[in-house]
């Protein structure tokens, strides 16, 4: 590494193994509310075989809770679920399930674990601010580029390049690596960013052509902005040095007149026969290199910066000229300037990719991934660990719907042998599986905790109801098929019913408006259940969340090779939901 300063000290692994070991103890009992299908809400029961409390208790309590987190963190609150879980778990809490019914009895005690096993509660999270500041030693903070990217991406991406941007760039300068390996790079935000505001190599790997190619012209116009923005500010520059260089000769007019006529003053028998002109000096050529000098230092930064990665125009001026030693400068920068460029390619990334058959100058470098779909998350670790020339890692997964899971369908062959979930040592001998509608309904609800809502419940609503009436009235027991956005389209509950019977192929004439209505009605009293439950899920997701973070921090810790590793909070949640990185560093060799 090229500095040697402290990195902050992470929880070790059998101390996440334990913490690891307290969620799973919760969540074996609380995972049944998420992988519920709000679909067959009604039509099996849900609410009566897994809730036992009224509606309005749940909405009650869970909504006081919400209220209290956001308004502060209270650890008087969270002690006895602490000292619970030094010895056996939750299991001595007030019973939150039934142990016979397994029913939710305690919803104020089901939230008060819920609170407790959030990423921040259990302390397994690394603060951004901590790490950057360690990153960086006693070196100065390289800012790169003064650029806003706000003004070329809308103000998530920009939030997330940002931040992300700028800790890649530290954990390079930190490892003294310029090679970056952004998988998932899509529309390359990301790459280009790292690539123009901090002269790295950055390799954007995409699966999808459209990307790949959408990513180059994006990067062009990209290019093209920041010559623009370039050129301005390079303007402003001169126009504020120029301004000053008047300023300076109009001040140094005024005391050298007042000096010489002093002199004339003091001397009668000169007085006929000297002028100002004699004394003055040629301010005029003092402008004309006050004018040079301001125009060569603005040419001085841009002409630092890569040719390949930022296409720049020359300011025309007839004053001045770009000096011997800029061109000097400029010619030595052409020759090293590839190692400041940004390239997308096309590649189907698995976790045996090799990415010598991939980059043909690979050399020692970070892997990164903004927000990598599925399996590529965890597989962007496995690459990291397998290959000798990634030095470190900075991941943030998405989309844990996608995910594949080891466990999940035992009763199915599979050749797969590297999967999503898990990947620790500690799962995989548990054999746990979260299932697809626990990670999916996070993977929604976690959108809706960032800005404090629930899931939308009249359309799910709708959906329940429908579900009832083909089971009913055409002896469906079991509907695979996707209604899809038909709820958006549809004016009234009526109207939706229809649409969706049609395609679903089902014969919607033999269904009267009174029947269809008639279901509505019967309904209508137990929306609050559905709503209810939505909620309980919603505030279930942040705990699945922490169960697959723990599980890759798990497995970083268990490699031999690995002198660092954490999970930190890199994005504001509010802006950017999925706001966890995990990141690590190799030992040096």
């Amino acid at each position: 590494m090229a500095t040697s300063f402290p990195l902050p000290v992470t929880q070790d692994l059998s101390t996440l193994r334990a913490k690891l070991q307290g969620l799973l103890q919760f969540l074996r009992q609380a995972l049944c509310i998420s992988n519920a299908h709000t679909v067959d809400f009604y039509t099996e029961s849900v609410w009566k075989q897994l809730v036992d409390q009224p509606p309005e208790t749940v909405l009650g309590v869970l909504g006081r809770s919400a209220a209290e987190t956001e308004a502060e963190a209270r650890p008087s609150e969270a002690r006895p679920l602490v000292e619970a879980d030094t010895g056996s778990g939750i299991s001595n809490l007030p019973q939150i399930f039934c142990e016979t019914s397994q029913k939710l009895v305690s919803v104020e005690a089901f939230a008060l674990a819920l609170r407790y096993y959030s990423v921040q509660n259990l302390g397994i999270c690394t603060p951004s601010e901590q790490l950057l500041a360690a990153l960086r030693g006693n070196q100065t903070q390289r800012t790169g580029e003064n650029v806003k990217p706000d003004e070329f991406m809308n103000l998530k991406k920009s939030h997330e390049v940002q931040a992300m941007s700028e800790l890649i760039s530290s954990i390079a300068d930190y490892c003294g690596i310029k090679q970056i390996i952004d998988l998932g790079s899509g529309k390359g935000y990301l790459s280009s960013f790292l690539s123009l505001k901090y002269g790295l190599k950055v390799y954007g790997i995409d699966s999808s052509n459209t990307n790949t190619h959408g990513a180059e012209e994006r990067n062009r116009k990209l290019k093209k902005h920041w010559k623009v923005y370039h050129t301005r500010s390079k303007l402003n520059a001169n126009g504020l040095a120029l301004k000053m260089a008047k300023e300076r000769k109009v001040q140094d007019e005024s005391k050298y007149k007042v000096d010489i006529e002093e002199i004339c003053n003091n001397s009668p028998t000169n007085q006929g026969k000297m002028s100002t002109s004699d004394f003055l000096p040629d301010f005029s050529a003092k402008s004309h290199q006050e004018e040079n000098l301001c125009f060569e230092n603005a040419f001085s930064l841009i002409d630092l910066l890569p040719i390949n990665a930022i296409e720049t125009t020359s300011l025309q001026t007839s004053k001045t000229k770009m000096s011997e030693t800029n061109k000097e400068r400029r010619k030595m920068i052409s020759k090293s300037s590839d190692s400041n460029i940004y390239s997308p390619l096309t590649s189907f990334i698995t976790a045996d990719s090799e990415l010598h058959d991939i980059i043909e100058d690979l050399e020692e470098c970070l892997i990164v991934g903004l927000h990598t779909c599925g399996d590529l998350a965890p597989n962007t670790l496995r690459i990291f660990t397998a290959k000798s020339e990634i030095k470190g890692v900075c991941s943030v997964g998405c989309c844990y719907h996608l995910l594949s899971e080891e466990f999940e369908n035992l009763h199915k062959e599979s050749t797969q042998d590297k999967w999503g979930f898990p990947m620790c040592r500690y799962l995989k001998g548990e054999r746990w599986c979260c299932g697809r509608n626990a990670r999916m309904s996070a993977c929604l609800a976690l959108e809706r905790v960032a800005v404090g809502q629930g899931l939308p419940t009249e359309s799910l609503f709708y959906r329940a109801i429908l579900q009832d009436i083909i089971k009913e009235c055409y002896g469906i027991t079991k509907c695979d098929q996707h209604v899809g956005k038909i709820y958006s389209k549809s004016s009234s509950f009526l109207d939706y019913v229809r649409k969706s019977l049609k395609k679903l192929g089902l014969d919607e004439s033999k269904l009267p408006e009174k029947v269809i209505m008639d279901y509505y009605e019967k309904y209508k009293p137990r929306m609050n259940e559905l709503e209810a439950f939505n909620m309980l899920k919603v505030v279930l997701a942040p705990c699945i969340e922490t169960l697959i973070l723990l599980d890759r921090l798990c497995y970083l810790k268990e490699q031999e090779d690995i002198a660092w590793s954490a999970l930190v909070k890199l994005f504001d949640p509010v802006k950017s939901p999925r706001c966890y990185a995990i990141i690590a560093l190799k030992k040096q060799q």
